[in-house]
């Protein structure tokens, strides 16, 4: 979740996801619970148009946010982690649960600030409690598990592209004033599907002479890609400041640094589903509220200001861990061989 930039991407086959929006919990009633926009809420367009640039602007902040500043939007998201590597099957590693919490300001040139707080924690496959430590089936150790907690995650929704992240200046790359187009496209049963996505490769935080146990090398290879399904009727009610969704997110990143995997062959494949939670922290799981507030109460609130820096959890590490030691002879492990013949 922490990744996100706006691209167009290719058609999906959604059927499953479009016919799970009319019974989703909580996305059905979000409607009828609207209130409404208040006095503070702009102007928004909600003729559908795939080719206006201030449509597209608009409709993702209802979508992603609430385009009615007194308001925040709560978001949760499920799945489960996959440990890849070469010549064995894909492996579960643990479950993903966590929210976020995200407010929009509206700036002077009609664009819109998006400012979030997520938090994102690890579950045991068998139990389901959240964890504080994990048993790395790759090298039997116990590591001391860091949930994903980003303060903020902010960006410009505007009527062009938005600019990659640049998490704290790590990632360089030259504006260009391209409109924000998405990729939409119309559904069955009148829903419409939105696709966006982000492939990076760039510098790491965690520099493998520093890191030796956490760094997968020199440089980060990630990729995170979302699915919105949501109600065409929905889009287009200018009573609804915030468009009720569900989704799908993927995510292909290095070993996360906690697991100590050094720069051993292989990475760490998300997948995860995702909707909108209306009734805000109400509508969590009490123990997911209770870990966040554990860690802070801040974790409950949308920021009510913009500031920053935006990192993803990989650059959060680098600023808020230690390495950790390295015993003497470690290396780190290493796949099976392939299997010979067939």
């Amino acid at each position: 979740m922490d990744d996100l930039k706006m691209t167009r991407r290719g058609s999906l086959g959604l059927a499953g996801l479009a016919a799970g929006l009319a019974i989703a919990p909580g996305v059905a009633n979000a409607a009828k619970a609207a209130k409404g926009p208040s006095k503070q809420t702009p102007a928004f367009k909600t003729k559908i148009d795939f080719k206006d640039p201030e449509w597209t602007r608009d409709t993702y902040v209802r979508l992603d946010a609430d385009i009615d500043p007194t308001k925040e939007k709560c978001g949760w998201i499920k799945g489960k982690a996959y440990g890849v590597r070469p010549n064995e099957k894909v492996r579960p590693l643990f479950d993903v649960e966590g929210f976020s919490f995200v407010r929009t300001k509206r700036l002077e040139d009609g664009s819109y600030r998006r400012m979030l707080r997520e938090i994102v924690f690890y579950r045991n496959l068998e139990t389901g409690e959240i964890m504080k430590e994990w048993d790395n089936p790759y090298t039997g150790e116990k590591v001391k598990v860091v949930p994903i907690a980003n303060d903020p995650f902010n960006f410009t929704i505007s009527q062009f592209q938005p600019e990659a992240p640049s998490y704290g200046g790590l990632q360089k790359a030259e504006p260009k004033k391209v409109p924000f187009l998405q990729d939409w496209e119309f559904g069955p049963n009148g829903t419409m599907l939105l696709h966006t996505g982000i492939d990076m490769q760039y510098p790491n935080a965690l520099q493998p002479d520093k890191w030796v146990r956490e760094s997968s090398g020199v440089m980060n290879r990630v990729s995170e890609h979302f699915i919105y399904t949501v109600k065409r009727e929905d889009v287009e009610n200018p009573k609804l400041t915030h468009i009720p969704h569900i989704g799908a997110w993927s995510r292909i990143t290095p070993w996360l640094p906690w697991m100590l995997m050094g720069q051993a062959e292989g990475h760490v494949s998300y997948f995860t589903h995702f909707q909108t939670i209306p009734e805000g922290e109400k509508g969590l799981p009490a123990d997911l509220v209770a870990a966040a507030r554990a860690m802070d109460e801040k974790w409950l609130h949308a920021p009510t200001e913009d500031y920053g820096p935006s990192l993803s959890s990989l650059e959060n590490y680098a600023r808020e861990q230690t390495p950790a030691p390295v015993p003497a002879g470690w290396t780190p492990p290493v796949p099976p061989p392939a299997p010979k013949g067939r």
